[in-house]
């Protein structure tokens, strides 16, 4: 780590631990070496100072003469706390007026306020765990689904950290040897077999690799799914979309082309986000403003992870869905095509149908018949398998970054040992490796680095 990332710690920081607004309690947290110390110059009660680690107190935090509240004061002292330092995370009751009069007697007691992600970090600069662990814990506060839960607890539970961390050891001891050449260059030794080399390093290639391809599900998981509903007007988009979040989101109407901008919004299936888009109705446009919306809706399609493609089965013919899905299939994302209003179609009608388009969902929207096949259907279509397995997933932008660094340089390393370079070039390549995999898990920052990804989290965490 580089000396610039460690900033001054012997001061103490205060915050709100709970989201503003009015609730049952609020929590205030301290952490610093004053922590014990400031928060019994309002405390009245027992003396903090001479209690045990990760105990509950109760008392009255005082102004003064003045009683602010009845309180519950929870200690951890050092190195047995999130932060690693003293810490005191003082309960009152929910009023901001109460919370806000804490943390101000506390600052005027000493302490300072907290800048957004500094528990976390001081929590990472004092070795409670690594980066990519310090960014998961951010994760697992925004997770609002199964999955984004369990991908952010695997990764904070340290998961993802020793898989980069055992693909680091094994290219520290090859750069070693090679850096060892270095020091006997004049009587041309060689203690690391090339051989050797280029197998560790297919064999690394081959676990990057993986990692790179998992953010495909991992990026679905942490962002939530892109679903398009398309088709023509009046083909029930509004009406599926209605069912789907089991509320009247999109305005529904006999009218063709109502829906002439897209509608947005989100919900959850078997764990995973999917953020369902409602678009215009894809025909020969009337006018500009339904021109525009058709266009948004191309543009939205393109960009889908994946489309419901919705056909009203009262209206159009057999060849006219053989040459949409035709269209579908020359997109080439993954794709439902789903059949509406199969409740106003006899048994036999629809038999004949099934038979043409074996593929197609038979739904009727209005009716919910069949959404939970096609609920079923969208996680099947997204491949969420390998997930489910606990296999370690890449869900951070900065982790694929470093990875994609590291593998364009052991290809480099690969490419010197085919080209017989000297040990030196070798040695700076894999140097080179060895600071993109650090710089994932922690192990090589920067300030610029730390204040990034800190200053994304909130303020109290």
């Amino acid at each position: 780590m580089s000396a610039s990332a460690v900033n001054d710690f012997n001061d103490t920081i205060v915050a709100l631990a709970t989201p503003r607004g009015v609730g049952a309690i609020g929590i205030v947290r301290l952490s610093g070496p004053r922590s014990i110390d400031i928060a019994n110059g309002i405390f009245k009660g027992k003396d903090l100072s001479g209690q045990a680690s990760h105990t509950i107190h109760f008392g009255k935090i005082v102004d003064g003469e003045s009683i602010v509240d009845e309180v519950l004061v929870s200690l951890f002292i050092a190195p047995r706390s999130f932060t690693k330092e003293d810490v005191v995370e003082i309960s009152t009751h929910g009023s901001p007026f109460i919370l806000e009069k804490v943390v101000k007697l506390l600052l005027k007691n000493g302490a300072r306020l907290a800048k957004a992600g500094e528990f976390t970090q001081r929590a990472f600069l004092n070795g409670q765990f690594d980066l990519a662990q310090a960014e998961a814990v951010a994760d697992l506060i925004n997770s609002d689904s199964e999955a984004t839960h369990m991908a952010a607890m695997h990764q904070m539970r340290g998961g993802f950290s020793r898989k980069i961390k055992a693909l680091r050891e094994e290219l520290i001891h090859f750069a070693s040897m090679i850096e060892l050449e270095l020091d006997f260059a004049e009587e041309d030794v060689e203690f690391a077999s090339r051989a050797g080399l280029t197998e560790l390093i297919n064999n690394l290639q081959k676990e990057i690799a993986k990692l790179i391809e998992s953010f495909t599900v991992g990026n679905v998981i942490k962002n939530g799914v892109p679903t398009v509903i398309a088709g023509k007007p009046n083909a029930g988009k509004s009406t599926l979309l209605n069912t789907l979040l089991e509320e009247e989101k999109a305005i529904v109407s006999d009218i063709p082309g109502t829906t002439r901008d897209f509608i947005e919004d989100e919900i959850h299936i078997d764990g995973i986000s999917f953020r369902f888009i409602d678009t215009a109705g894809i025909r020969e446009a009337r006018d500009k403003i339904e021109a525009i919306g058709i266009e948004r809706t191309k543009a939205r399609m393109k960009a889908a992870s994946v489309i419901i493609y919705l056909v009203d089965l009262c209206k159009e013919r057999a060849q006219e869905i053989r040459e949409e899905n035709e269209k579908l299939q020359a997109m080439g994302i993954p794709y439902l095509l789903v059949g509406n209003k199969s409740d106003k179609l006899e048994s036999s009608e629809l038999d004949t149908i099934q038979k043409q388009f074996p593929g197609m969902i038979c739904i009727s929207a209005s009716d919910e018949w069949h959404i939970d096949q096609l609920k079923q259907e969208l996680i099947e279509r997204i491949h969420l398998g390998d997930f489910k397995t606990g296999d370690t997933i890449v869900t951070n932008l900065r982790h694929i970054d470093g990875l994609t660094k590291t593998q364009a340089v052991l290809d480099d390393v690969l490419q010197g040992i085919g080209n017989q370079v000297t040990g030196d070039f070798l040695a700076m390549d894999l140097r080179q490796a060895l600071h993109h995999l650090g710089e994932i898990t922690g192990e090589i920052t920067t300030e610029d680095l730390l204040g990034n990804i800190f200053n994304k989290f909130c303020i109290g965490k």
